[in-house]
């Protein structure tokens, strides 16, 4: 990743608008860990800084208080227009907690994402599928605690998001987010099988 200016803004911002939050997973590890870790995919496989800035600052629409406005005004709009195709809708009330409206949202986002909003989601999914295999490979009652809901529906979704990319997206991270798909779903396999014994 090269270093800048704006890219410190941006991991400051991060590291300030992500502070009291804490990873979901078998460690509870800062949240800014995960948002560093994708930064890190993402710039192995560009030097687009606008891409690293959306890569580091991807969950803060989802997840902070962080406006689209305040991000067009301190990143840019080319920033901002990424962060917004790899963020997850704000449902009514009553639909907050909706998984598959939030999730057919994300899908529909993607299809027309910037190209640098593709590369941002493709390091995202390699680092919460890659956590979950090495973090609950040994451990699959918990992950089924932790993250509940259908193991099938998980698989599903990842599917979808791999079709987009691997038709809309002409980089190398593809072999990376193919290769660790496909761990992932050998994980899932087994925690299946594993379920049905009892």
């Amino acid at each position: 990743m090269k270093y800048s200016y704006r890219v410190e803004q941006a991991i400051r911002a991060a590291a300030i608008l992500h502070k009291d939050q804490v990873r979901k997973g078998a460690q509870a590890l800062p949240y800014v860990t995960h948002l560093f870790a994708v930064a890190t995919i993402a710039s192995d496989y560009t030097d687009e800084e606008d891409v690293i800035i959306a890569a580091l600052l991807h969950d803060t629409i989802e997840d902070t208080d962080y406006t689209p406005e305040e991000l067009q005004a301190d990143f840019g709009g080319p920033v901002k227009d990424m962060v917004l195709a790899v963020s997850e809708p704000l449902l009514p009330e009553g639909r907050a907690h909706d998984w598959h409206l939030k999730k057919k949202t994300y899908i529909k986002q993607l299809k027309k994402a910037p190209i640098g909003s593709l590369i941002v989601a493709a390091a995202d999914k390699i680092h919460n599928m890659r956590c979950v295999v090495e973090e609950y490979y040994d451990a699959h009652d918990k992950f089924v605690a932790d993250f509940g809901g259908s193991l099938e529906d998980r698989v599903l979704l990842y599917q979808e998001i791999s079709n987009i990319l691997n038709r809309r997206l002409e980089n190398e991270i593809l072999s990376e987010f193919n290769y660790v798909f496909d761990e992932y779903k050998k994980f899932i396999d087994h925690v299946q099988k594993e379920a049905e014994k009892f």
